[in-house]
């Protein structure tokens, strides 16, 4: 079985607030237990700050820290089967004994536009920061409509010392979520490869969340990663129109929670069973797609698992990366290229900006 490095995954939310220990089997969509039968090697773990916690001063700060100290917990109650990477060196070559998580963050609104709070992520073990989730920033334009007058068109001077730094402190640079200016200027600015952690192809489907072929080529010329996700709505606009009308049913209305978190994951389960599976080819057509135009050391996963509601069939879980890779080697893909999709590009972009920090 090849190792696989997923790029993008908010499990972290569940063990904050559902209490679910991330080292056993749990009702979700990624834990240690599936995640081993998938041939999991490495994790990117993300603290996913959803966008209302940027319209309280304060209160994305306080978010990210619980976050981080729920994989602070989860360390601790794993030390045998987990270990934090903070020297991307050490992804190099899978550790078959101990799976690796890179913690990052998601949504620059973290930061609260202000980089000593940038240096204290860094000093937490924080490796990847996704610059922008779907809410704008007054330094940075995320990918959605609706941005103001005050919002810049792509990366503010603010916003560029913010990639500048992430760079000297040895972060990854996540594109995934940034408006097409954002993006590039990003690329500019970029002290190490940048990543888009869980993109799909606007070619194949022309959603926002998606890169284009010129993007994908910029990118690839940068020597960055595109990290394909699982989630439907953003590899098929058939799937997502009928997406959005089960999302009226009164099936997916009634799925119930008590937070935020609860009401994602049993939302997942009701439009998971209420709706046909989702050809899991579409997946695979997305790689192949990316590998034509970037090339084969330009491309990883990044399924957004734990973000996300409805999966492909076979791609439910952890447990389901083998899958994906066996339909990628029936259509054509060799053996080669599957490991540096499945695993050793994720690696080698998380090796080179951790390094900028060691030299400087």
């Amino acid at each position: 079985m090849l190792p696989v490095f997923d790029c993008h995954a908010d499990a972290l939310q569940r063990a904050l607030d559902l209490g679910h220990d991330l080292g056993q089997e749990t009702h979700g969509h990624l834990d240690l237990v599936r995640g081993r039968r998938g041939g999991l090697a490495a994790v990117v773990l993300t603290a996913w700050i959803d966008g209302p916690y940027a319209e309280e001063p304060g209160a994305a700060k306080r978010r990210t820290n619980a976050l981080l100290d729920a994989a602070d917990d989860l360390f601790a109650r794993h030390p045998e089967s987990l270990c934090q990477v903070v020297d991307g060196a050490r992804l190099l070559e899978p550790d078959p004994s101990r799976l690796a998580c890179v913690l990052a963050i998601e949504g620059g609104h973290a930061i609260e536009d202000d980089l000593d709070q940038l240096d204290h992520y860094a000093g937490r073990g924080v490796r990847v920061m996704t610059l922008t989730w779907n809410n704008h920033l007054s330094w940075a334009r995320s990918c959605r409509d609706g941005a103001g007058a005050a919002v810049p068109e792509g990366l503010s001077d603010f916003g560029v010392r913010v990639v500048e730094r992430m760079g000297e402190l040895g972060m990854l640079v996540d594109l995934s979520h940034a408006g097409e200016r954002t993006f590039y200027d990003a690329l500019e600015a970029a002290v190490a490869p940048p990543m888009v952690s869980h993109s799909g192809c606007r070619a194949l489907s022309d959603h926002p969340r998606n890169v284009t072929d010129d993007q994908l080529r910029a990118l690839a010329q940068r020597g960055g990663v595109l990290g394909i996700p699982f989630a439907t709505a953003f590899l098929d606009e058939d799937e997502r129109r009928a997406e959005q009308a089960f999302r009226k049913t009164e099936a997916y209305r009634n799925a119930g929670g008590d937070n935020a978190t609860e009401r994602l994951l049993l939302e997942g389960d009701a439009i998971q069973s209420g709706m046909p599976p989702f050809p899991l080819e579409r997946v695979a057509d997305h790689v192949l797609h990316a590998l034509e135009v970037a090339g084969p050391r330009h491309v990883a996963l990044g399924a957004d698992f734990d973000g996300i509601d409805r999966r492909p069939a076979g791609l439910e879980d952890a447990s389901g990366y083998p899958a994906l890779l066996e339909v990628l080697g029936r259509r054509g893909v060799d053996q080669e290229t599957l490991g540096l999709v499945a695993y050793h590009n994720a690696a080698r972009a998380i090796a080179e900006a951790t390094a900028t920090a060691a030299a400087r």
